[in-house]
């Protein structure tokens, strides 16, 4: 049997003091304070621990290979699949990072597969010897962390936006090349944040011994910044989209104007052409083919015929 190495494992009294944990087993009900495990889904480890010590639906909860938000009441627990902004070095914001957990008033495991920066800080506080005091208030700091850098993250596309604004309707500049993946990026996340925006409203309302009434109220506040991260993201998407159209005008606008130029330029030319084809046959009997100034004549006569067309586009309104 692999033994399990998680990535810390803590016990936290109820005033708060965090100690790392004695055993990895999860304590016994009723016991005082709690016991934070957070595992590596890809731990050789992992799944035998939490097919010993998890209920069944618990356990294929958090080895599951796709996961999205959610909250579910089974039993005395919470079963959580929470997402947060990706801010790993190398990897893309939008490709947002998931956290399994399942909490109950004496056991907390969070389990992630690449580092999860709201829980870290958790982590490096309570390695200095101070955690939430209850799961409760973990919960609460975890979703305060990952929606406090979601927040960061769509200020930053906010302030992106802005600025490609002023380039494209002030400065007029159509060379926008980072419009096309700015606006799947908005996409991405804004498909990841709906659903949290949902799971965090259901966890304030969810009846649960893990959550007291008290902590309510915050959790209602917390949901309501995630969802103004959902209306921000969809404002910039609908102005990203905005700037893509009007740089398409513009674009087909340009095209038309040159099409119409070189219509223009056709329908002066042509007779012109015509006329130099027909006076350029090797035949006799071609019009001033003896004159020493016929060459001249023919030049004036097809510039004053170009005069004439421009002339008569102009009077019947197609210039």
């Amino acid at each position: 049997m692999t033994p399990l190495s998680p990535v810390c494992a803590f016990d936290v009294s109820p005033d708060g003091k965090a100690v790392p944990a004695r055993s990895l087993e999860p304590l016994p009900e009723g016991a005082q304070g709690y016991r934070w495990l957070h595992l590596n889904l890809d731990d050789p480890g992992f799944a035998n621990w939490v097919d010993t010590y998890l209920p069944p639906i618990v356990a294929r909860s958090l080895k599951a290979t796709e996961t999205r938000p959610r909250v579910s009441a089974q039993g005395d627990g919470l079963i959580l699949t929470l997402r947060g902004a990706n801010l790993n070095a190398g990897s893309e914001v939008e490709d947002m990072v998931s956290v399994r957990i399942w909490a109950t008033e004496t056991i907390l495991v969070t389990v992630r597969r690449r580092k999860i920066f709201a829980v870290d800080a958790i982590r490096l506080d309570a390695e200095q010897g101070q955690a939430p005091a209850t799961t409760a208030e973990f919960l609460l700091a975890l979703c305060d962390g990952l929606t406090e850098r979601i927040e960061t993250v769509s200020l930053d596309l906010d302030e992106i936006t802005e600025q490609m604004e002023t380039e494209v309707y002030d400065e007029e500049d159509e060379s926008q090349p980072k419009l096309a993946p700015l606006r799947r990026k908005v996409i991405k996340l804004r498909r990841h944040i709906g659903p949290q925006t949902d799971a965090l409203n259901l966890l304030a309302a969810i009846e649960t011994p893990v959550i007291p009434a008290s902590l309510r109220p915050r959790l209602h506040e917390t949901a309501n910044r995630a969802t103004r991260s959902v209306e921000e993201l969809h404002e910039v998407r609908e102005r990203l989209t905005a700037i893509s159209d009007h740089l398409d005008l513009v674009q087909t606008a340009r095209m038309g104007r040159n099409g119409f130029a070189l219509s223009v330029i056709a329908v002066i030319f042509l007779p012109l052409g015509f006329l130099t084809g027909l006076f350029g046959v090797n035949l006799g009997g071609i019009p001033g083919a003896q004159s020493s100034v016929g060459f001249f004549l023919l030049c004036v006569a097809l510039a004053a015929l170009g005069v004439g067309l421009y002339i008569l586009m102009r009077w019947r309104r197609w210039l």
